[in-house]
Formats: C-alpha cells, structure tokens, sequence
C-alpha cells in the first residue's frame, strides 16, 4: 500500500499539519524504547511521521526497520531521510527504487553533514555535492516521490550570505522540491522574518516550522551548539532560573513552545513539526497537546 504525499495532504489544507521526527536507534534496547514511546505519540494522531538517515550504511537499514516499524503501528504517511553522503549515484539510484518498492512515496531530502571527524563535505567518487542534486535524481528516477527540503531561519553554517541560503533554498525547491521544514528554532521572529525574505525572493511553496521543546539548559545548549540556532533571552533566563529542578526546567521549556505552536499557527504556518528526540513526554504534555488541537 503506498502512503498518500504529503503534498497532497498540504494542498488538502483542512488543518495544520502535525509530524514528529524519529532517529533510529543503534541498539536492541533502544529500539524497544522507540517502539514504546511510539506507541504513545500515535495518540496525537500525526499527519505524518520522518526518520533520519546514516550515510554509508551505518543506519541505513536502520532507517528502514523503523519507517517499516513504524507503518505496522499504523504511522501514515511515513518519511525516510535520504541524504548525499557516501552514495554514488548509481548507489542512490538504487537506494530510491529500494524506498519505492517499498511504498514509500515520501522522501526528506538533505544534503547531509560531514562524516563524523570531517569538517568538511566531500562528495563521494561520483556522488552530489547538494541537495538540489539529490531532489532532481530522485524525481528524474521516480516522478512519483513527494520530496521535502530543509530551510534555515538562522542560516545554514556554511552558507556565505542569508541571500545566499535562500538561493539554495530555491533551487532545491526549483528541482522539485514540494515543501520544506526548518531547522529548530526558539524565536518566531526569527521563522516571521525568514519568511518575509522568502516571499520576497519569490518563494512560494509551503514551509513547515520545526520545533524542540527546551527541557533544561543543557539539552538546548547542546542543540543550539550543534545546529546554530540562538536562545532568546527570556527563555534562557527561565530556563536558568529553574536551575537544576528538572519538573520546573520542563515546565518553562513546554510552556514555552506550546506558545511558539499557538503563535506559529495563528499566522498561518502550515503545520508543526516536533523534534521529539524518540521521546513522547515532552509531546504529549497537555499544554503543547491542548494548543496543538485548538488548531486542529
């Protein structure tokens, strides 16, 4: 059975989108978690579910055994991550008729990072170099995948310019991109201002908010270490005041996106895609969950 595009589900419109993002778990026991905590977000009733990818084959079957874990438990559509890194093309000519055949029609398509120890990317031997590649080999091999890009609010760190970024956003959609998520954010000035600048650079195509609730200072640190977003001042000071009480660290952090989701979607974002880590608490607390419905 294949999965409906999420294309289709956007151009449906009937209410703003939900999707979460899983990573595949390098351990027996780690699936097992997954497989619970999955249990739980099902009963949010997501429109659509991705799951991240390892290039070279360090989690690419992985990637696989969870997107098809994940369709048993009743996750529709279903969206593996596919990226340029460490494939060929006639690797990822194959890897697509894999995800195909095995009725996927979904695909979140990513440059990718830099090996672990590398900093910087480089091609494999007849392999792409961006993701504007990646989205036009795989619809010229199957017309039918719904390919989703990512856009940065803050920029991407090897970007030379904003204009520069919003160029390559361009082009990716321009190569068949149908929609693109963000990077996690903290401010939605930042999302509100990235968009004005899309507009105004003729970027028409919807453009889906990610977000990651902040449960404690260290986490947020770390991933805005990692992936270049800012942390706004209240929300540090809160986060800071909380100090090492883990339930009141949490509450600011919830609270504190179940506000970015009430804002967002009142001025029109398409939908809300979480970053759940494999862990449902922060997803399925009742402040994101009641704001999350008041919009559905």
């Amino acid at each position: 059975m294949e999965d409906p595009t999420i294309q289709s589900l956007l151009e449906e419109g009937k209410r703003p989108l939900l999707s979460y993002e899983f990573f595949p778990p390098k351990t027996d026991k780690g699936m097992e978690n997954l497989k619970r905590e999955a249990e739980i977000l099902r009963e949010a009733d997501p429109d659509f579910v991705t799951v991240t990818y390892g290039a070279g084959g360090s989690t690419r079957m992985k990637t696989f055994e969870v997107c098809d874990m994940l369709r048993d438990m009743g996750y529709r559509p279903v969206m593996p991550h596919l990226t340029c890194v460490g494939s060929s093309r006639e690797d990822l000519y194959g890897i697509a008729d894999e995800i195909f055949d095995r009725g996927y029609r979904n695909i979140m398509t990513l440059r990718g990072d830099p090996p672990k120890g590398d900093t910087e990317f480089r091609p494999a031997p007849d392999g792409l170099s961006y993701a504007d590649e990646l989205v036009h080999l795989l619809k010229e091999r199957h017309p039918e995948f719904c390919c989703g890009v990512a856009a940065y609010p803050e920029i991407h760190p090897e970007a030379l310019s904003p204009e520069a970024d919003l160029e390559n956003l361009k082009r990716k959609l321009s190569s068949g991109g149908a929609f693109a998520t963000t990077q996690l954010f903290f401010d939605n000035k930042v999302f509100t201002e990235f968009m004005a600048k899309a507009k105004a650079a003729g970027i028409q195509h919807p453009v889906i908010p990610g977000l990651l609730p902040a449960l404690s200072m260290s986490q947020v640190e770390r991933m805005c270490g990692m992936c270049g977003s800012s942390l706004p001042s209240e929300l540090r000071e809160r986060l800071a005041a909380a100090g090492d009480d883990e339930k009141a660290s949490e509450e600011a952090g919830i609270e504190w996106a179940a506000r970015q989701v009430d804002e967002l979607l009142k001025a029109g974002a398409p939908g809300i895609h979480l970053y759940v880590l494999n862990k449902s608490h922060a997803a399925m607390s009742r402040p994101l969950l009641d704001t999350i419905a008041k919009h559905r």
